[in-house]
């Protein structure tokens, strides 16, 4: 965990970014949930529950400029935004099984966009977002068998 937080604070320095109090234990409570996604409003919560004269425009904003660096990553769940710290700093692009049960994200390691390359000749393609949504091996070992039905996309 030491090494993980050594490296972000290392790329907020090498993007000219002070590591205040704030930032910190920003950055301390992202590792603390690091193998899952976090809604932004318990960040903010929690966040403000720590430093209470501080701002939500300051919580998102600082969200957003670890998004922007790279430190965390960003999705929406049920029309939420949710951070999670970054899984990989030497492999930005990656993509993510997320546990429907437990809220537990693996990385991936493959990316199918060359399998939707091959089905688009002449089209430019100018981003994607993959994720697998269903339930981890941990979940089903302990005998969940689906998703509860809030959590479950179409």
């Amino acid at each position: 965990m030491a090494d993980t937080l050594n490296t972000a604070v290392a790329i907020l320095r090498k993007n000219k970014f002070k590591l205040t109090k704030q930032r910190h234990a920003l950055l301390e409570f992202l590792l603390t949930n690091q193998g899952h996604y976090t809604d932004v409003v318990a960040v903010d919560a929690y966040m403000r529950t720590e430093f209470p004269g501080m701002s939500h425009n300051t919580v998102y904003r600082n969200l957003k400029e670890f998004e922007e660096v790279g430190i965390v990553e960003q999705n929406t769940e049920q029309e939420r935004a949710r951070v999670k710290y970054q899984c990989d700093f030497h492999h930005q692009h990656h993509h993510h099984f997320i546990c429907q049960n437990c809220g537990k994200v693996t990385e991936l390691q493959m990316c199918p966009m060359d399998f939707f390359c091959d089905q688009l000749p002449g089209y430019d393609i100018t981003g994607h977002s993959f994720e697998l949504y269903g339930i981890c091996a941990e979940c089903k070992a302990a005998g969940v068998e689906t998703a509860p039905q809030s959590l479950v996309k179409n």
